[in-house]
This record gives structure tokens, C-alpha cells and sequence, in this order.
């Protein structure tokens, strides 16, 4: 059995779909493509898949990818890339299917562009001239306060047109996983920059060596 990681991106309106609608999705599109993918034992049988890093709702990304099992022999994952992009909904798209390389736990950090449009240049300013700049973070194991400047010290900015915009990398590690609408939300509640008007396009993931995860 190859265990197959199915790798798209996820833009436009499509980055409203939540991560459950986003396995609904998949399992639809996988069943209708006919494909050999192999399906779980039990009374309620469905596809094997495993999602990493689960991307926030409002968020777009060009490193999404799932993981799932096949028992074909030398398939051929240049068709299945076309077949599953003649189904897809809009604002997803395949962008290669490949035997897996790398095991998702491998992930350290996620890189992600954060556009403004160029007034929020004065705020991105004004937060680098602060010394401290604590976050309340929520998970499943409660609340805790995060020091932002101790992952984004300084935020480097370019301006094009009527944006301006931001590279970073955050943890992404099953022990520490910062979203990056923490400092969205940190902009908005101490300097009035309204974290909707932010986008955040999630660009790749790297190892905890900053290998590039594939």
C-alpha cells in the first residue's frame, strides 16, 4: 500500500470552506473520480485522509495537502492530478500528486504573506518600536500569553501600489503552533487596524531545519 499526499491550493472563496466541509469535499470529489484509493475498515468505511496544519477559515494558501492510501500498483499520479482538477470547485487546485516524502510531524513552520493596504505601513512602524507585545492565545488546553516580539521581532514590509506587504515564518510544531492573526488582532487592538482588512496567503512549510517540507 503507498500512502499518497495530494497537495493544492486553496484560494478566493474557496478559503471560506472549513476544515470538516473541506473533508467533505475531498471524500466527494475522491469517490466521484473512481480513483483506487483505499477506504477504512469497519461497520462505516470512508476514505483515509489526513489533513496537516488545518488552515484557518478566511485564510488562502498554495501549500495545502492531504494524505491518503492506495493499494494500485505504479499508478499513475500525472492523471490522477488531472482528473481530480476536472472536479475540483472553484478555488481549489492540484497542484502535484506524489508517493509521500516527508511525514507531516516533520513540520516546524509555516511561512505565510500578509498583505495591508499601504496606510497600515505607519502601524507596521509603530509596532516595531515596541519593546513587548503580549497575545492571549486560545487552544484546547486553555488560554496563554504569548510574547509576539519573541517570534516577530520586527516585521520587514514592501510597498506595492496600494499594498503593503509582510513575509513571515511562525511555529508550526505540534508543541507551539502561532496563527498569523494574532498579530493581525494584536494591530487591531492596539493601534486600530482592522485585522479584515488584512490577507494572508500561507506560501510553504518548512522542517524544523527549514527544509522545505514536500
Amino acid at each position: 500500500m503507498i500512502t499518497v499526499r495530494i497537495s493544492f491550493e486553496k484560494k478566493n472563496e474557496a478559503s471560506y470552506i472549513s476544515l470538516l466541509d473541506l473533508q467533505r469535499v475531498m471524500q466527494r470529489v475522491l469517490k466521484r473520480s473512481g480513483l483506487p484509493v483505499w477506504h477504512t475498515l469497519g461497520f462505516n468505511p470512508h476514505i483515509y485522509m489526513t489533513f496537516a496544519c488545518p488552515l484557518s477559515l478566511g485564510q488562502e494558501s498554495e501549500c495545502e495537502c492531504v494524505d491518503i492510501k492506495t493499494e494500485a500498483e505504479n499508478p499513475d499520479f500525472a492523471q490522477w492530478q488531472t482528473e481530480l482538477n476536472a472536479i475540483m470547485p472553484t478555488g481549489i487546485r492540484i497542484t502535484h500528486v506524489d508517493p509521500v516524502q516527508m511525514k507531516a510531524d516533520l513540520i516546524a513552520f509555516a511561512c505565510y504573506q500578509i498583505t495591508y493596504p499601504a496606510a497600515a505601513a505607519a502601524v507596521l512602524e509603530q509596532y516595531n518600536a515596541l519593546e513587548s507585545a503580549p497575545v492571549e492565545k486560545h487552544s484546547k488546553k486553555g488560554k496563554k500569553i504569548v510574547e509576539l516580539k519573541d517570534h516577530i521581532p520586527q516585521v520587514e514590509y514592501t510597498t506595492a501600489g496600494d499594498r503593503v506587504c509582510m513575509e513571515l515564518c511562525l511555529p508550526a510544531a505540534q508543541e507551539l503552533n502561532l496563527n498569523p492573526s494574532l498579530l493581525t488582532g494584536f494591530l487591531e487592538e492596539k493601534f486600530g487596524l482592522p485585522a479584515a482588512s488584512a490577507g494572508i496567503l500561507r506560501k510553504r512549510f518548512l522542517t524544523a531545519n527549514r527544509q522545505l517540507f514536500a
